[in-house]
C-alpha cells in the first residue's frame, strides 16, 4: 500500500517513487455497474501488494479497451511507446520473426506499473508461465478448464476436483481460481527445467486420462473450445508465448468481474459463483482469507511419469 490513500479524483498519484499523472478517473468503464476507470486504478494500488508476487519477472500481455469495456478492445504484447523509462521490459523476438526489433514485453515489478498500464488503457493483465530471461523454461504447469457453450460452471468445478484430487494423489499440490468467466485455471509450480513442450505434453496427458475416466464431464482440445456440454482442458496455454490471466486481474467482462483464487474446499461444496467475485468484493475478500494462491508460487514440483 502507499504510505497515503490518494484521493480518486486527483489527477496525480504517487506510487513507489514515481508521480503518475493520471487521466480520466470518471470516465465509466463497466457502465452496467457504475464503475469507473478510476475504480479500476484503485483496485489495482490497493491490490498490487498481493498481486505483484505473481508478476515477478513474468512478461505482461495487455487487454487494452481505450473506451468502456462493451467497445474496442484489444490484446498488446509490447509496452507502449510512451512508457516511462522506469516500466521494465525483456526482449522477445517470435520464432516466426527472424528479423526486425525485438517486442519489448513489460515486466510490472510495483504498483505504479500497474496503474501506469492500466491509466494507458490496459484492464486485464495476463501473464506467462516463464520468467525472464529463462523465457522458453516455464515454471508452471496449467489446466485451463474451458466450459462448452451447453456446460456448466458447476461442471467445471467437478472437472476441477477431480483434477486436484489425481494430482493429490502423486503427490502434487495445485490451486485454482475463476477466469474471471464461465471457466476455471489449475496451477501446478513447477521446478524450472522441463520445455514447453514436454510440460504441454505432461498437461495433455494428465487430460487425456481424466476424460477417459469421466468422458462424459471432461474433453481434451481437440478443436474449437467453448462447444457442447463438457469441460474442455486446453492444454495449449502451455506455450511458448502463451498466456493465462494474471490472478486478481480484473476482466473486461460485464460486471467488473475478477480472476479470484478459491479454495478446494470451496470447490468442492460447488457454491462458487464467479459473478460475486468482482473490483468491489474481492479485496475485501483478500483482507478476510489472505491470498489464496501462495502456494502457486513454489516450491516447484517435479512432474511425475504417466
Amino acid at each position: 500500500m502507499p504510505a497515503h490513500e490518494p484521493d480518486e479524483k486527483q489527477a496525480v498519484w504517487r506510487l513507489d517513487g514515481h508521480e503518475l499523472g493520471l487521466s480520466g478517473l470518471e470516465a465509466p468503464l463497466w457502465p452496467d455497474v457504475g464503475l469507473t476507470k478510476g475504480d479500476l486504478l484503485g483496485f489495482y494500488r490497493d491490490m498490487a501488494p498481493t498481486m505483484l508476487p505473481y508478476f515477478a519477472d513474468r512478461p505482461s500481455t495487455l487487454y487494452v479497451c481505450p473506451g468502456d469495456v462493451n467497445g474496442r478492445c484489444f490484446y498488446r504484447r509490447d509496452l507502449p511507446d510512451d512508457a516511462p523509462a522506469w516500466l521494465r521490459w525483456v526482449g522477445y523476438r517470435p520464432a516466426s520473426r527472424a528479423t526486425g526489433p525485438e517486442t519489448q514485453l513489460p515486466l510490472v515489478g510495483d504498483a505504479a506499473g500497474l496503474v501506469w498500464l492500466a491509466n494507458a488503457g490496459a484492464v486485464e493483465f495476463h501473464l506467462w508461465s516463464a520468467r525472464a530471461p529463462e523465457l522458453t523454461l516455464p515454471d508452471q504447469a496449467i489446466f485451463d478448464l474451458d466450459p462448452g457453450e451447453a456446460a456448466t460452471f458447476a461442471q467445471a468445478l467437478e472437472a476441477a476436483d477431480l483434477l486436484e484430487r489425481t494430482v493429490r494423489e502423486w503427490g502434487l499440490r495445485a490451486c485454482a481460481k475463476t477466469s474471471g468467466g464461465r471457466g476455471l485455471h489449475v496451477f501446478l509450480p513447477v521446478a524450472p527445467g522441463p520445455p514447453y513442450a514436454e510440460v504441454r505434453a505432461w498437461v495433455k496427458g494428465v487430460a487425456e486420462k481424466l476424460a477417459a475416466a469421466r468422458p462424459d464431464l471432461i474433453a481434451t482440445q481437440g478443436g474449437a473450445t467453448h462447444r457442447g456440454g463438457r469441460v474442455t482442458v486446453d492444454y495449449a496455454q502451455n506455450s511458448l508465448g502463451r498466456n493465462t490471466a494474471a490472478p486478481y486481474t480484473a476482466r473486461a467482462r460485464p460486471g467488473a468481474t475478477v480472476s479470484t483464487p478459491v479454495t478446494w474446499d470451496e470447490v468442492r461444496a460447488g457454491k462458487i459463483d464467479p459473478a460475486n467475485f468482482t473490483i468491489e468484493t474481492v479485496p475485501r475478500r483478500v483482507a478476510a482469507l489472505g491470498d489464496l494462491f501462495r502456494g502457486a508460487l513454489g516450491p516447484g514440483q517435479s512432474l511425475p511419469p504417466l
